[in-house]
C-alpha cells in the first residue's frame, strides 16, 4: 500500500447514526491507520467528492464504504457517479448496505463496484465485518497514492 506515510482516508457514506458508530469502533479497534471521514447522504458525498459547499478542502478518499439505502441520493446515484468521473473512477468504492437483493447486488457489479458486503444484523459480525473489509482493503491491496 503506497501512501507515502500518511494515513488511510476512509470516506464512509452512511445515513444510519448507529451503523456510523460501529464502524468508527471497528476501524478503532482494527488500529490501522486511517482517517474516517463521515457523510450522511447521497448529496454531502457528491459534495465532498467534488469538494462543494462545506467539503472545498475534503481530501481526497483512497477507500469509500457507501450504503445503497441513502435520502436524498441513494447510493446507487452515487456508485454511477464515482464509477462514470475518470478523476473518481480509480476509488474502490465497497458497498455496505443491509439489501441482499439480487437486482441490487447485479446493478452494483454492473456499476463497476469494488465488492458488495451485506451488513450483518448482529453487532458483534457487523465489527467484525467492518474490520476484515479494513484489513482486506488497507493491508493487502495496493491501493493507487493520488491526491
Amino acid at each position: 500500500m503506497r501512501t507515502n506515510g500518511r494515513p488511510i482516508r476512509i470516506l464512509l457514506v452512511e445515513d444510519n447514526p448507529g451503523d456510523i458508530e460501529l464502524t468508527k469502533v471497528a476501524l478503532e479497534e482494527n488500529k490501522l491507520n486511517n482517517n474516517l471521514h463521515v457523510v450522511m447522504d447521497g448529496e454531502e458525498a457528491s459534495d465532498y467528492l467534488y469538494r462543494r459547499g462545506n467539503y472545498t478542502d475534503a481530501p481526497r478518499p483512497d477507500l469509500i464504504l457507501l450504503d445503497l439505502n441513502l435520502p436524498r441520493k441513494d447510493g446507487r446515484q452515487v456508485l454511477e457517479e464515482i464509477k462514470s468521473d475518470p478523476d473518481l473512477s480509480d476509488i474502490p468504492v465497497v458497498i455496505l448496505t443491509t439489501s441482499a437483493a439480487d437486482e441490487d447486488i447485479l446493478r452494483a457489479y454492473q456499476l463497476h463496484v469494488n465488492c458488495y458486503v451485506r451488513k450483518p444484523l448482529d453487532l458483534d459480525q457487523f465489527v467484525k465485518v467492518v474490520q476484515s473489509i479494513e484489513s482486506f482493503w488497507l493491508s493487502i491491496v495496493e491501493l493507487p497514492d493520488r491526491e
